[in-house]
């Protein structure tokens, strides 16, 4: 059994709840499932905007998305999976192997903002790597990061 408290996630957020309620930006574990052979994947949901109310533009998930990519493979490079665009655009699910520890996904994530407002191109933005790489923004992705970052202190307020 998973005591995702003593991962730092109140245990009343996991899971999926009811969209009207969540506040945005949050950072909310949403599964945690373990393996037949001891390891557990996390999903975790990086919630940017309010559901049914504000929506990111496929340009700002498109980059943010990349940037989330690199970042998440830079810092967490033996439990990142993967990252997913939330269909509803207002967020992206994180999705790690082995590490569910609220503390250490939150520090990388803000790193990770941080490194958007000093970056000088979109990670991953070109021909051989990207299937749409004309369709980025460096500076929308830096004004979603500034915007995350001036919101940190309400991450864990998901409801």
């Amino acid at each position: 059994m998973i005591n995702v408290e003593q991962l730092g996630w109140d245990v009343h957020t996991v899971g999926e709840l009811d969209h009207r309620r969540l506040k945005a930006p949050h950072v909310k574990l949403r599964a945690a499932r373990p393996g037949p052979n001891g390891d557990v994947v996390y999903a975790v949901d990086l919630r940017l905007n309010r559901p049914n109310t504000e929506f990111l533009s496929t340009t700002e998930m498109h980059s943010f998305e990349h940037f989330l990519l690199w970042g998440f493979q830079k810092y967490l490079p033996n439990h990142f999976i993967s990252v997913g665009l939330m269909g509803c655009q207002t967020g992206f699910y994180l999705i790690l192997l082995n590490e569910g520890r609220a503390e250490i996904i939150m520090d990388v994530y803000e790193k990770i903002l941080n490194d958007i407002l000093v970056a000088t191109e979109v990670p991953y933005a070109n021909i051989t790597q990207c299937g749409n790489y004309q369709n980025h923004s460096l500076e929308m992705a830096q004004a979603l990061a500034r915007r995350v970052l001036a919101a940190k202190d309400q991450w864990r307020q998901i409801v």
